[in-house]
């Protein structure tokens, strides 16, 4: 089988049972997001100072490989994501907040290395989350139930395992000062 079928070469791509739809369709937008997102969670997984959640990171990109199927099957009723797997993140959300000193301030997106790829890792889940709250306004379309409270979840797991990396590694948070 050959990766390319020359199908998509007209700006149009094929649903997962479902019609053919321009490739910058909600719900393409949606899962594709979800896609980037992942590749992310891949890249942050080849650093060595992140062996520490690497279990935690490869279960998470299994998690959005099911949700990303969800959101690309029309009127899918699967529900592979469950309250489950948002429990299962708030757990792990508290469990490393633990950890580190209250926030007084927001904070910038820096630090080590590691932290900032997590950190551009969190803005894509962010993004990932309002391209499925857009799916979702549109009519007659339906998405896992649990996509959007479990891509919000992510993203607060993500800001805070950021700022234990830089804990761990001894540098501080950088507060935003208003110029």
């Amino acid at each position: 089988m050959k990766i390319y079928t020359k199908t998509g070469d007209q700006g149009q791509t094929g649903l997962f049972g479902g019609p053919r739809v321009s490739k910058d369709h909600a719900r393409i937008e949606a899962f594709g997001t979800v896609d980037e997102l992942n590749s992310h969670l891949g890249a942050i997984r080849t650093q060595p100072e992140a062996a520490d959640f690497d279990g935690h990171l490869r279960r998470i990109q299994c998690e959005l490989f099911d949700l990303g199927a969800e959101l690309a099957t029309p009127g899918s009723t699967a529900e592979r994501i469950t309250p489950g797997h948002v429990e299962w993140l708030e757990g792990l959300i508290d469990e490393h907040e633990a950890a580190l000193e209250p926030l007084t301030c927001f904070i910038l997106p820096t630090g080590t290395p590691l932290a900032a790829a997590i950190h551009v890792t969190r803005t894509v889940c962010r993004r990932a989350e309002r391209r499925v709250v857009t799916l979702a306004a549109q009519l007659d379309t339906t998405i896992p139930s649990n996509a959007i409270e479990y891509l919000n979840r992510l993203g607060d797991l993500l800001f805070v395992l950021a700022r234990v990396v830089n804990q761990r590694a001894g540098v501080a948070d950088d507060p935003w000062v208003h110029p």
